[in-house]
């Protein structure tokens, strides 16, 4: 079991669904990841807060065993997100967005966390992301995540960054959007040129589809759920799910990535199962496990006999 860095924001979110609203509930995309993570080992988590943020917060990553000694405290607001999902619970809105202090934010990994293994770089600047790849010290594996306002202004640094990532973790629109084209198929391999290992692109309730270089594929349906309360942080509870299995096993092959997809949809269902981090957060690894089983069923088809794959010959 191998340690997980994860550099990212921290935030408070205002949520807006047509069944309910929550205001100032923690969020931020290394608070969705930690959490998810945090059930395959140790997280260590790198990030910057204003004078605002709850020292509660804080305490509930650190109940769960997270590090979060590299959480910088800064004077001004904590970074806001406001957001509006219609009834198909698919797409926010982005209604208003309050970078504060993560807006001049250059993130300094502490040493103690440079050796760290498994390096995930959630959605910041790219500019950023590869700073803090000049700051860690050889990984056994770096993962990467970005977002559209990152492709239309910063895609040259974007494509450096997965120059030097094995796991591209995006979704599927995103992709799109960086090969500028309509093929899934062509994006991903466009993308894969660029040499990382393995792509994987996030579809919502549609599930999850691994890429790898080699040309295979694999696809993974969302986990069904009866009801959705809150779809934020559901990326990137996936993202905490793929990386702390690959983590857990210390392997990162074809066949462990088919598995981490899976475990990350699962992941991410318990995120979408509440509002905030309330759901990831509430998640244990038997709950994970069961899950884990329950969407292996969906997928799996039972190997064929010799004599059913091949039909007889005709009788002359």
């Amino acid at each position: 079991m191998a340690d997980i860095l994860v550099v990212g924001s921290l935030a408070y979110d205002d949520v807006q669904t047509p069944f309910e609203r929550r205001r100032e509930v923690l969020g931020g995309a290394a608070s969705y990841f930690s959490l998810a993570a945090s059930l395959y080992g140790q997280v260590r988590l790198v990030g910057v807060v204003g004078d605002d943020f709850r020292e509660s917060d804080i305490a509930r990553l650190h109940v769960r065993g997270i590090d979060v000694s590299g959480i910088e405290r800064c004077t001004g607001r904590s970074f806001r997100w406001f957001g509006r999902y219609d009834y198909d619970m698919s797409t926010a809105e982005t209604l208003n967005t309050d970078l504060g202090v993560f807006e001049h934010w250059h993130p300094q990994v502490p040493q103690a966390m440079r050796d760290v293994p498994f390096v995930f770089l959630a959605n910041i600047h790219p500019s950023i992301q590869l700073d803090v790849l000049d700051q860690v010290r050889d990984p056994v594996l770096v993962a990467m995540d970005s977002m559209n306002f990152w492709l239309d202004h910063q895609r040259a640094a974007v494509a450096n960054v997965m120059r030097r990532a094995q796991v591209v973790c995006i979704n599927e629109s995103e992709a799109r959007q960086f090969a500028q084209t309509f093929s899934i198929i062509r994006a991903a391999r466009e993308i894969l040129d660029l040499g990382p290992t393995a792509l994987v692109v996030k579809r919502g309730e549609h599930g999850a589809m691994l890429f790898l270089r080699e040309g295979e594929m694999f696809w993974s349906p969302a986990y069904p759920l009866e009801k959705v309360q809150d779809p934020t942080g559901a990326g990137d509870s996936f993202a905490g799910g793929l990386v702390g299995h690959l983590a857990a096993t210390g392997r990162a092959g074809a066949a462990e990535l088919r598995r981490a997809v899976v475990h990350g949809t699962v992941c991410a269902s318990f995120a979408v199962e509440s509002f905030s981090v309330d759901g990831v957060e509430a998640a244990s690894a038997d709950a994970v496990e069961r899950r884990y089983q329950v969407l292996r069923s969906l997928v799996a088809i039972e190997a064929e006999t010799l004599a059913e794959a091949v039909p007889p010959p005709p009788r002359p």
